[in-house]
């Protein structure tokens, strides 16, 4: 005898649960090397679902619509190819600042937060007008996070990548600091003159030859412009401290960023050019990774502008 079908709507046979889809996803990522499996998956998820950030995720019992797990699907595939969450998602998180993020622009990192934190520290008054140069902007992250902090300040970013400062150009008009900023393709500081109270700069720093030994997040999706810094790592310093030399205003404060183990090196290029390190301050791994440079003491440079 047939057997009769209950009462009350079936659901559909390939219903698929928020939380059953997040640990599918989580497996996944795990099974290709993920460090973070799980964060990444929920990450993803919520990007699937068109949730902004931060907005929380419905309960776990909600199905995904069929298109809301195709989405997933692909996002974990290209997750799985280890493309980092911040370059799939198209943004990143730097001092507070929601950032977009494209192929042109290096992906920041909390260690360059060290920077900011640094420079921020050392100014009394941030209140009172400064002048930020930013050698090398990419994003804009350490430009407009120092901006966003120093309500009076104005600064430049240099780059030579075009479709890097069309970037931060876009993230300065989202934050509202699009009237505080400009930003110029130049090599390096080529392109200005002047006395700048305060030098920011994050170059290539990676040893040629050490690149495609970094983790793939980087080696396979980084701009390798803003990772190879020679043989040795150093052939950015050599052409940005005399930069910083000529460009720093008499008791201006310069930042710069620095790779494992090249802490002594690179201010010995510092005192070459007549700066003086100032301290070399840790990002949280306990790495030496910011080098703060002023002029000589003692030594005169040209009037301010």
């Amino acid at each position: 005898m047939p057997q009769t079908a209950p009462d009350g709507p079936r659901p559909p046979a390939d219903k698929t649960l928020l939380e059953a889809a997040l640990r599918r996803g989580q497996a996944r990522l795990r099974d290709a090397g993920v460090e973070a499996p799980r964060g990444d998956a929920r990450l993803l998820l919520a990007a699937a679902l068109g949730l902004r950030s931060g907005e929380p995720m419905m309960a776990g019992e909600r199905a995904l619509t069929p298109a809301e797990r195709r989405r997933f699907d692909a996002l974990i595939e290209r997750r799985c190819c280890r493309e980092p969450v911040s370059r799939i998602l198209g943004r990143r998180e730097f001092w507070s600042l929601d950032l977009a993020i494209t192929p042109a622009t290096l992906d920041p990192r909390p260690d360059s937060e060290t920077l900011v934190e640094a420079v921020l520290g050392r100014i009394e008054d941030h209140d009172r007008p400064q002048w930020v140069l930013d050698l090398g902007t990419g994003s804009g992250n350490l430009l407009l996070a120092v901006l966003a902090a120093l309500p009076a300040a104005w600064g430049v970013g240099l780059d030579r990548d075009t479709a890097a400062l069309a970037a931060a150009a876009r993230n300065a008009g989202r934050l509202g600091l699009a009237g505080r900023g400009a930003f110029v393709a130049s090599d390096w500081g080529a392109a200005l003159a002047g006395n700048w109270d305060v030098i920011l700069c994050n170059p290539p720093y990676v040893r040629t030859g050490d690149i495609g030994g970094l983790a793939p997040e980087v080696a396979r999706f980084e701009p390798r412009g803003a990772l190879d810094g020679g043989s040795d790592g150093l052939e950015a310093y050599r052409r940005v401290v005399p930069e910083v030399a000529r460009l720093l205003a008499p008791d201006g404060l310069a930042a710069l960023e620095l790779g494992a183990g090249q802490a002594a090196t690179v201010a010995g290029l510092a005192r070459d050019q007549g700066l003086e390190p100032r301290d070399c301050l840790p990002d949280l791994a306990g790495i030496q990774r910011c080098l703060l440079l002023g002029h000589q003491r003692g030594r005169q440079k040209g009037s301010r502008r």
